[in-house]
């Protein structure tokens, strides 16, 4: 939710260094829809919050060029229950939405769309997986092609972040859990991943250990480094039991497409719930399906070890806290509280406006305004959402 404002304190920390925002470069995740499908950090309503996605998409097309302004993220989605399938289509469904709404703004097609990313799960079945990737991929250029007359090849191009399925990770025999990691990397690569996140094996159990997280950066090095498998683009292209699976995905992400249509449009699909229904029903299912043991899953229902011995995890100090209360508070004592009010008070007259929040964000951040205080000041235009809880 306030992704935007994290944007304008790093930009106000480049402007104080003296680093032209042209240069810089680098992916906010910023996409709040699947916060309303699965995730849950929600602060305002649907349509101010997808205002906000738009407004950094919008300054950045022409302040900060190189930024890739939003991660649309299925990641989160699919760790949520949903199928390969469902995380595909209400991804790209999220991307089309926050497309369609820069292009109602007046914006050109080419001027931002290759600067959008995306965000996907890497979860257990290698060639389901595989086979989403290459159908989000084919999706979303001929989306953009074909129905949004983009020109650029760039704005035609998928690129996206994968990152292994924490929710797939277990409690039992974790050191298991570098297995499962590697396999997902493999799929991700396979499938063309521009880059990669691999969990660590203690995950289910603390915050990870230096030992667990250098085995998960270790595991990337092995694909890269020794596996093959990134001298080729698309390996498994051509493959009879891959281009099924990757036309059956895409059928199903047009199928989703069409039900969304119906429904009214994104807002209306999400108010009423249908997001999250699919994919409780879905997560319903694959739990059912563990319980009966039709679906294996290795230390848990399956190969069960009794005698485990437990993990060493990292222990966080609590001093941290108090030393980063400790800083706030420093940090408010000697700030400008005139300036900080100005600032919050114009923030909540340019949100009731339709003007771009992101130039008085930037103010807002170089008086030291905080987080909190920014949000607060947002919510009292806008409002605060509690719609995901009558579902």
């Amino acid at each position: 939710a306030p992704a935007i404002i994290v944007m304008a304190y790093f930009l106000a920390n480049a402007k104080r260094g003296g680093v032209d925002w042209k240069q810089l470069r680098g992916t906010i995740q910023n996409d709040i829809l699947k916060e309303f499908h699965a995730q849950n950090e929600i602060v305002f309503p649907p349509e101010p919050s997808v205002r906000l996605v738009c407004d950094l998409i919008e300054f950045c097309a022409t302040e900060v060029p190189q930024w890739n302004t939003v991660s649309i993220s299925g990641y989160h989605i699919r760790e949520a229950g949903s199928t390969a399938g469902q995380e595909l289509a209400f991804t790209l469904a999220d991307g089309l939405h926050y497309v369609d709404q820069c292009l109602e703004r007046g914006m050109a097609i080419d001027d931002f769309a290759p600067r959008l990313s995306f965000f996907f799960n890497a979860h257990n079945d290698i060639f389901e997986e595989l086979a989403k990737y290459r159908a989000a991929r084919v999706l979303w250029a001929e989306l953009m092609r074909d129905k949004y007359g983009a020109k650029k090849e760039s704005s035609w191009k998928l690129r996206f972040h994968a990152q292994t399925a924490g929710c797939s990770l277990q409690d039992k025999q974790p050191q298991v859990n570098l297995i499962r990691v590697a396999y997902q990397a493999l799929a991700a690569v396979l499938g063309g991943c521009q880059s990669l996140h691999t969990n660590s094996m203690d995950e289910t159990l603390a915050l990870p250990s230096e030992h667990a997280v250098t085995l998960a950066l270790r595991t990337q090095q092995v694909v890269a480094h020794e596996t093959g498998v990134t001298n080729t683009v698309d390996p498994l292209g051509g493959s009879y039991f891959v281009e099924t699976l990757t036309r059956q995905m895409m059928e199903q992400a047009r199928q989703y497409f069409e039900q969304i249509d119906q429904k009214g449009g994104m807002i209306a699909a999400l108010e009423s719930g249908f997001f999250r229904r699919e994919i409780a029903d879905a997560a319903f299912v694959y739990q059912r399906e563990i319980d009966a043991k039709r679906k294996l899953i290795v230390g848990v229902n399956a190969f069960v070890e009794k005698d485990e011995k437990p993990m060493d995890t990292l222990q966080v100090d609590h001093a941290v806290e108090g030393e980063q209360i400790a800083r706030l508070k420093k940090l408010k004592a000697s700030r400008e509280s005139a300036r900080v009010e100005r600032a919050l008070n114009e923030i909540k007259r340019i949100a009731g406006t339709k003007a771009n929040l992101m130039p008085i964000l930037l103010e807002a951040a170089e008086a030291h305004c905080t987080v909190g205080e920014i949000m607060s000041a947002l919510a009292d235009v806008f409002g605060r959402y509690d719609g995901a809880t009558k579902w």
